[in-house]
């Protein structure tokens, strides 16, 4: 072929988009209930939008992000990420002013130039949601419990929940003292990544896959937790518990943006190759400020929706999507061909999925087209059922067919 579709993207075909559809309609209900709203922001944005709110020295900013210059001469970026274009969107837009905790959330695609492989794309898409208002530790755990709801509720298994806390940029000034005290030993033997992660954010060598064995007996960013963070910590713990939501505390989990305060926190699963990591996020008190806004606190989430059906299907959990065609027609005689169209038009307005055959096939081919076609009905319509005022109604599960009039078929196809 003269063309073919970019490494690290994918065409989602029907048979397979209807998954999707199921994941976000989930996704959609699941907010409804927690009272996030939806917001959709542009898919490019400033590059220094990204450079400021994600952070300079993150593999993101560093390695991965799709950056082009407009014609107008400005450097603008694909989004790599969702949270920081919802906060900007939050300042320019003045959020801020309305009375209640903004609760947003968002579906879409985001872009990264990574090697492609299973579970990882270069045109990928989330879920997120951020709560931006609030530095109530109750808040983190409410997200917290509602990306664990989200895994349950598309009848996932197995998927856990990792917390840490990373303290404030003053508790990490003395973690990153001791830490640096335990790395220095052992940096011509850390990959060339962390070595250089180690000179301007050390944190992020927790980060690495490639020497994560060596890291065991790393002091723990715990144990420099002033009073004020150990209590925050404690009490994102108790409200956990008090919501009945598992989780682990893994200390060295710091996640892989320079945003983040508090609360970090993961959900993991297997079941998708060598990544084990299906979505995340944390609190990021001071990124509303250092976007250009007034000091808000805020705290969010973002769930990988490929990792998601990857799950799915790894689990063997199928979507009931109910049937996608509630009723196939077909037509026996030219007077029935020339009525049926607007019957068929008569039934879409009344809100039911109708197909029927453009190609002149015979009935046999149309009976293993409507059987392709997902159809829980097909309807006979032939010059002597018209001369009736009748059709021939045949349930395609059953196996059963009755004659029923034509102004009471849409009735008959929803079973009233």
């Amino acid at each position: 072929m003269a063309f073919q579709k970019p490494p690290g993207t994918q065409d989602v075909l029907p048979g397979s988009v209807e998954n999707w559809q199921f994941v976000e309609k989930t996704a959609r209900e699941l907010c409804r209930r927690y009272h996030f709203r939806e917001i959709r922001t542009p898919i490019f944005e400033m590059t220094e939008l990204f450079k400021r709110g994600v952070g300079e020295t993150t593999d993101i900013v560093e390695k991965e992000m799709y950056t082009f210059e407009d014609r107008g001469g400005r450097s603008m970026t694909l989004r790599p990420e969702g949270t920081a274009g919802a906060v900007r969107s939050y300042v320019e837009n003045k959020l801020y002013g309305e009375p209640d905790l903004s609760k947003l959330y968002y579906i879409g695609p985001m872009f990264r130039y990574e090697r492609a492989q299973a579970g990882r794309y270069r045109q990928f898409h989330q879920f997120g949601v951020e709560a931006i208002g609030s530095d109530s530790p109750a808040l983190d755990a409410e997200v917290i419990a509602l990306g664990f709801s989200f895994y349950k509720e598309l009848g996932l298994e197995g998927v856990t929940v990792e917390i840490n806390s990373v303290g404030t940029p003053e508790v990490r000034a003395t973690f990153r003292s001791k830490l640096l005290e335990f790395l220095t030993p052992m940096k011509d033997s850390l990959c060339k990544d962390c070595q250089s992660r180690m000179e301007r954010n050390p944190l992020r060598v927790l980060d690495c896959k490639v020497d994560q064995d060596k890291f065991a007996d790393a002091p723990s960013i715990l144990d420099s937790l002033d009073e004020a963070c150990e209590t925050h910590f404690s009490t994102v713990r108790q409200c956990l518990d008090a919501m009945n939501i598992p989780y682990r505390i893994n200390p060295q989990l710091v996640r892989g943006l320079d945003y983040y305060t508090h609360t970090a926190f993961e959900y993991k699963a297997q079941g998708i190759g060598a990544i084990d990591t299906v979505g995340g996020g944390g609190r990021y008190n001071g990124l509303v400020a250092d976007i250009g806004g007034d000091d808000r606190p805020g705290v969010g989430l973002g769930i990988g929706l490929e990792r998601t059906l990857m799950l799915l299907d790894s689990q063997g959990v199928k979507p009931d999507n109910g049937s996608p065609v509630d009723v196939f027609f077909i037509t026996m005689g030219e007077r029935a061909e020339r009525e049926a169209i607007g019957i068929v038009q008569r039934l879409r307005n009344a809100g039911l999925a109708v197909e029927q055959d453009f190609q002149g096939r015979k009935t046999k081919s149309l009976f293993k087209a409507a059987e392709r076609a997902g159809a829980a009905y097909v309807a006979i319509l032939g010059d002597d059922e018209l001369d009736r005022g009748e059709i021939a109604l045949k349930n395609l599960a059953a196996q059963e067919q009755r004659q029923v009039k034509l102004d009471e078929l849409a009735a008959a196809i929803r079973g009233n």
